[in-house]
């Protein structure tokens, strides 16, 4: 910034003419500490949030103002806001995790990443006294952290996903400025796989072809869904500056997310640039259909950070997110969006802060993914800078040779492959660029028709005998017995009896069969035949007594609020062998037992690759730690790609 701004050079020199034109940036700001500040009306404390939010954007720009120009009076002016805070607040009117002060909650993430920011600033500058900057972390990790810990540990699914992520943000800034890497540790994790919406599964909700990420406030309004990127762009750099890698986290899903938002937000001669996708989604007790166009536009100075990273730090193409950047460029920070506290959500001056050279060149076309639903192949890839379209090739045999079958395209980066016969199938994508075509992506599976993806015989081992190598793991306690054909695993329902299979062995899975055979030696309400899935929050399970009395299968991928079931008329009976089968074919779920339908959802809009890299895959065992373990056998487990007819169910039953 500094070597760039000395020599004039765009953008760097529009953005710092906007920083220093910004009344927080002048030697002549007044700061105004507080002893209780309070956002919205608790009852008790009147709302003084804005004098909050007003020195916080001041310390930062001033402490910008000084790492750029080399200026001290600025530092001092940085530190002096900095102390004033640190000497005199005495609590952040919020109390953790309660709806009612989320307010309160939003003020401790907001201005606590923000702050938090600004002091790693300054801590270089040898002017702030040693004691005065050891008050100003106790501030910060006394009163701001355990707002936000208390508000992201306690979350649940029905609050919203910016809620969540601006405390994300500030307890991992806090970690890092009071040299605290539990604290840090614990935001990133939450970020991964956290129970809420500020888990990035959570917040970004759905993936359409092309890796469209829905996101979870897309239906609510786009002040708050452009909120909710612009915070985990904030988690993701700070996590980069750490050495952990979020933005290329889960295959680049806040990546997904970002286009999406971007997308849909792009203004062209007063109407939306793109139109986007949209899947349902139900949070608590309300459901969004449609994309929100309220507040559509939003224009938030959030953009930069994530073309530059993803486009000149890694060289993958991010169309939309660029178009939004440059579309803000120069963009400014607290004060240049308003004076209300939307204005002063982030640091902003991303132009000044993020904008980096162009990469030489791109890299290749990566994160190919691949399903099968109702016979067509659906494959999704990123793209690479200066890429002007894209070819697909497709084999027979993993590793080629790759025949052409698409070429030309350029937006989006998906393509279906329908008309082909039952078979394995392998996918590559390649490039064309200005200086001629790339290396390939990596290769994608696809398997059309029926084949069997996992085979567990239980006859006195767990070896997949599909050939694919997904092994189970039997827990202490777990043993064979005989079974429905030679022998069957047993599980004695007692707690930490059941069997394990292996991570992510669903992944790229769209159209299923599931089919085994069970004996119950007891009828348990929510025991669990099998659990798959991240935890509490996406799963999918086959229960024998669900808690209206019926068998049931369930996926979601929004806990409660968001599944999706089929329930038989009756529980599963006990003290004889049963065959239990379920099938998916586009969006036709089928219940069978004893090859007889029991069920059917003709509206399952989700599917098995959709619960992502699932880390917790059980027979015999739930992922909500209150229900009870099976007691019973499992025999002859089988899961297939594609769904098999009803009367291959039948033969599997009488053969």
């Amino acid at each position: 910034m500094a070597q760039n701004v000395a020599a004039g050079e765009k953008p760097w020199i529009d953005g710092w003419k906007i920083l220093i034109a910004n009344w927080h940036s002048s030697l002549t700001y007044t700061p105004r500490p507080q002893a209780i500040v309070s956002r919205g009306n608790d009852g008790v404390h009147p709302d003084n949030s804005r004098i909050l939010f007003n020195d916080v954007a001041a310390a930062y720009a001033c402490a910008l103002r000084w790492k750029i120009s080399g200026d001290s009076r600025y530092a001092d002016k940085s530190i002096q806001i900095m102390n004033g805070w640190a000497y005199t607040l005495t609590q952040l009117a919020a109390t953790c995790g309660c709806d009612r002060d989320h307010d309160g909650i939003l003020m401790a993430g907001l201005q606590g990443y923000q702050f938090a920011n600004a002091g790693e600033i300054m801590r270089t500058y040898t002017g702030w006294a040693a004691n005065d900057f050891a008050a100003f972390q106790g501030m910060m990790k006394n009163l701001f952290y355990p707002v936000n810990v208390g508000s992201y540990l306690h979350s649940h699914l029905s609050s919203y996903s910016n809620w969540d992520l601006c405390c994300v943000a500030s307890a991992m800034a806090i970690g890092v400025l009071c040299d605290e890497p539990a604290m840090f540790q614990s935001a990133v994790d939450y970020f991964k796989t956290g129970f809420g919406n500020g888990c990035i599964r959570q917040t970004v909700y759905w993936l359409h072809p092309g890796y469209l990420g829905q996101t979870q406030e897309s239906g609510r309004d786009q002040g708050h869904d452009t909120l909710s990127i612009g915070l985990a762009a904030v988690i993701c750099e700070q996590a980069w500056n750490q050495g952990i890698d979020l933005y290329g986290y889960d295959n680049n899903r806040f990546l997904a997310g970002a286009e999406y938002v971007a997308k849909g937000n792009l203004i062209e001669s007063g109407s939306t640039y793109y139109p986007v996708p949209f899947a349902p989604y139900t949070n608590g007790g309300a459901t969004f259909t449609q994309f929100s166009t309220g507040s559509i536009g939003a224009g938030r100075p959030i953009w930069a950070s994530i073309y530059n990273h993803y486009v000149n730090r890694k060289g993958i193409a991010a169309p939309y997110s660029e178009k939004f950047a440059k579309l803000m460029q120069p963009d400014g920070g607290g004060g240049n969006f308003g004076p209300n506290s939307g204005g002063y959500d982030q640091l902003g001056y991303g132009t000044l802060a993020f904008t980096r050279d162009p990469i030489p060149s791109g890299a290749a076309p990566s994160g190919l993914t691949a399903f099968t639903a109702s016979g067509d192949v659906t494959l999704s890839w990123w793209g690479t800078t200066y890429a002007t379209s894209y070819e697909v090739k497709r084999s027979t045999s993993s590793g080629g040779p790759y025949t052409t079958v698409a070429s030309g395209i350029t937006d989006l980066l998906t393509y279906s492959d329908t008309g082909l016969a039952a078979g394995n199938y392998y996918y590559v994508i390649t490039a064309m660029t200005p200086l001629g075509g790339t290396a390939a992506s990596n290769e994608a599976h696809a398997v059309v028709g029926t084949a069997l993806h996992t085979w567990l015989k239980f006859d006195d081992r767990a070896v997949d005998s599909s050939g694919n190598a997904h092994d189970a793991t039997l827990s202490q306690g777990a043993v064979f017995a005989p079974g429905k054909k030679g022998s069957a695993v047993s599980l004695n329902g007692t707690a930490g009896c059941y069997v394990s299979l292996p991570t992510g062995f669903l992944s790229g899975v769209a159209d299923f069969t599931l089919a085994f055979w069970v004996y119950l030696n007891s009828a348990q309400t929510w025991a669990r035949l099998i659990d798959f899935g991240t935890g509490t929050d996406q799963y999918m399970y086959l229960t024998p007594r669900a808690n209206r009395g019926g068998v049931r299968f369930t996926m979601s991928l929004n806990s409660a609020p968001g599944e999706e079931s089929i329930e038989g008329p009756n529980p599963l009976p006990t003290r004889q062998w049963l065959h239990v089968a379920v099938t998916l074919s586009g969006s036709t779920a089928t219940l069978y037992v004893d090859g007889v339908v029991a069920g059917t959802n003709n509206s399952m809009l989700y599917a098995p690759f959709r619960l992502g890299n699932t880390d917790k895959n059980y027979i015999g065992r739930s992922q909500f730690a209150a229900d009870p373990y099976l007691d019973g056998l499992i025999d002859d487990f089988r899961i297939y790609w594609g769904a098999l007819t009803s009367e291959e169910i039948a033969a599997l039953v009488t053969s």
